[in-house]
């Protein structure tokens, strides 16, 4: 399988801008400490990259 990466949201994207929302459904997080595996790729670090206060990079 390709490289992965494990991201988890944590903390709640009530009261954020709609963009953050949307960017966090985008990878798949729907509540906090959820953790999804996905493709390691750019467009996953940047979307990672503009919401950091709301999800993280687990090992």
């Amino acid at each position: 399988m390709a490289n992965t990466v494990k991201v988890k949201q944590v903390r709640s994207v009530a009261g954020r801008p709609e963009k953050h929302r949307l960017i966090v459904q985008g990878l798949g997080l729907r509540h906090i400490h959820h953790v999804r595996e996905l493709v390691d790729s750019p467009n996953v670090r940047g979307m990672v990259r503009k919401v950091p206060h709301l999800v993280e990079i687990v090992d």
